[in-house]
């Protein structure tokens, strides 16, 4: 006798289920600054570690839940703009970029200009988005705190001279939070606007690594969220 289970006992699979690579950085509580970032492969249904945990500094207020792949959660913060918090959640991994014209990593890979920005002006029909500003009008890019050649536009910051996007807040919803990447740090006490920063070092590793026929995520939460999460997410063992 096969016994079938009712159509509400049987769990859907989270959109991230066809993923093989997931990154995943954990902390310490809502308001924590720093954390760890830890890599896994999946094959099958069971996620195994690869390389070596790493620290990661992350919004320099800590992290509130974002916009993702990852069901809308009503306990604890919320992510909104100029909050200066990294957003929790589920998230796709999208293009890779830097100020080199080009790079290695099998990622998608924008080769950054000066007059490309990522636009974090809530009333912009480009909010949310990497532009061009010669392709859309400096008007377009007015207000904007985010010019992606941070080298030129700031004294040689290298923060971005490698980095990937963080597909938070994918639709552009007013208010929710933009331009939210993985750079390199400052130093490692010093938080981000709402970015997860980390060594040259660690970002090099992890552009060789990522793999887009993968379906590649990221994953950030405080530790007990993740504890309670982990069994209905799909995540790899805390």
């Amino acid at each position: 006798m096969t016994l079938t289970l009712p159509a509400a006992a049987v769990e859907a699979p989270v959109p991230w289920s066809v993923s093989r690579q997931m990154v995943v950085v954990t902390t310490d509580g809502w308001d924590a600054t720093q954390g760890t970032l830890r890599t896994y492969v999946r094959e099958g249904a069971s996620w195994t570690a690869v390389g070596d945990a790493s620290p990661v500094v992350i919004g320099k207020t800590g992290s509130a839940w974002g916009v993702g792949l990852s069901p809308p959660q009503p306990d604890g913060p919320q992510k909104k703009e100029g909050d200066g918090r990294s957003p929790a959640g589920v998230f796709r991994i999208g293009k890779a970029f830097g100020y080199a014209a080009t790079n290695a990593t099998a990622m998608p890979y924008m080769g950054l200009t000066a007059s490309d920005y990522c636009v974090d002006v809530d009333g912009s029909p480009y909010y949310n988005q990497l532009v061009d500003e010669k392709k859309v009008g400096e008007q377009a890019v007015a207000g904007a705190t985010e010019p992606m050649r941070r080298d030129i536009h700031f004294q040689g910051d290298h923060a971005y001279r490698i980095g990937f996007v963080i597909e938070h807040n994918p639709e552009g919803k007013k208010g929710q939070g933009s331009c939210i990447f993985a750079h390199l740090w400052k130093t490692p006490t010093s938080g981000t606007a709402g970015c997860t920063a980390m060594a040259d070092d660690v970002m090099e590793r992890l552009l060789a690594w990522l793999d887009p026929t993968k379906k590649p995520v990221f994953v950030l939460l405080p530790r007990s969220e993740y504890v309670r999460l982990h069994d209905a997410w799909n995540l790899p063992s805390p």
